[in-house]
């Protein structure tokens, strides 16, 4: 799972090492549990950030960043459509999860998938990330 997790984090090993590590599985999601807190979700066997660990872990892989025009729609669970963007990372590959970020200071504000590749996010029409999480949802406000 680590390894997994070093993907999409840059320097997992030693930001995780000497946390606690414990999977918690609710009725809707597989979540690792780091120092007690849900940082990242598990779904089809693959680890991502919940907002709450981009939030905290900062990650530089796998960011899309939209404009201050797109963000209430975004937090109320809207998918993101590509005028909304402003920049993507290019590795994104259709498929992958992603982390959405607001422009002014770079707090993430959902997690989604990616519709198309991460070159391909910017500019045109049509929706690029289908939500899945949001701040002040349900695994938002999850406590053990």
């Amino acid at each position: 799972m680590i390894r997994q997790i070093g993907q999409i984090l840059t320097n997992a090993d030693s930001i995780l090492e000497k946390k606690k590590l414990e999977l918690a599985i609710t009725d809707e999601h597989e979540l690792l549990l780091v120092d007690g807190e849900p940082l990242f979700f598990i779904t089809d066997g693959e680890p991502f950030f919940t907002v709450r660990g981009a939030l905290q872990l900062k990650p530089d892989k796998r960011v899309v960043t939209v404009d201050a025009g797109a963000i209430a729609f975004v937090v109320k669970g809207a998918d993101v459509m590509k005028p909304g963007i402003v920049s993507a990372d290019t590795r994104i590959k259709e498929g992958d999860f992603v982390i959405v970020t607001e422009e002014t200071h770079g707090k993430p504000l959902a997690v989604g998938r990616a519709l198309v590749n991460g070159d391909q996010m910017t500019g045109g029409s049509g929706k690029a990330i289908k939500t899945m999480h949001i701040v002040g949802d349900k695994l938002w406000n999850f406590q053990t």
